[in-house]
């Protein structure tokens, strides 16, 4: 299955590992096209360095490499819109230039406070939050959703994940809605 719809996924969902790793999946896997810049990997991996100094930071650079292997995921020429957008938060117009440049339909966020929909009409972009977001991929193509969901749980070693384990995990990522569908799928996970 291969999509137009172009996100532009905000640090924030590429922060914590489960959201993040689904989002990848699904983007690798062609049910979203999902987009990223080297400042937002820098933003999550600088924040996660941080906040746990725990992860090997070999690691989390090769989870980072990883990603940029997805095709088409890096935004790149962005940086001279930057200066004429005008966000709440200065620090996020980077994200609003690459959704812009890019093409890219809707920020993924769960920060929606800091891309005021008034403000991103005007690019023809939406801010989204992931769990609505998700749902909508999902009723879209479960099945290719599912897969995704499947491949993401079974490289889930240590521990190993039962189903009803892996989406309890996705509901601690605020994915309620998302995860309420999926248990109703649980024999395609």
């Amino acid at each position: 299955m291969e999509t137009s719809l172009t996100v532009v996924l905000d640090a924030c969902v590429l922060y914590p590992a489960p959201l993040r790793d689904l989002l990848v999946e699904l983007s690798y896997r062609g049910v979203i096209r999902a987009r990223w810049t080297p400042e937002i990997q820098d933003e999550w991996t600088r924040n996660l360095r941080v906040n746990r100094p725990d992860i090997d930071p070999v690691r989390l650079e090769r989870t980072r490499a990883m990603m940029d292997r997805v095709r088409g995921c890096l935004v790149t020429g962005y940086l001279p819109l930057i200066p004429s957008l005008t966000l709440p938060d200065p620090d996020d117009r980077h994200v609003l230039a690459a959704a812009i440049h890019c093409g890219a339909e809707i920020i993924v966020t769960k920060n929606l406070k800091d891309f005021p929909n008034g403000i991103l009409d005007g690019y023809g972009v939406q801010a989204q939050h992931p769990d609505p977001f998700l749902f909508g991929v999902l009723g879209v193509g479960e099945e290719p959703f599912c897969l995704a969901v499947k491949a993401v749980r079974s490289r889930l070693k240590d521990p190993p994940k039962s189903v009803e384990d892996y989406l309890l995990t996705l509901e601690q990522q605020e994915l309620a809605r998302t995860v309420e569908r999926l248990r109703e799928l649980a024999d395609l996970l």
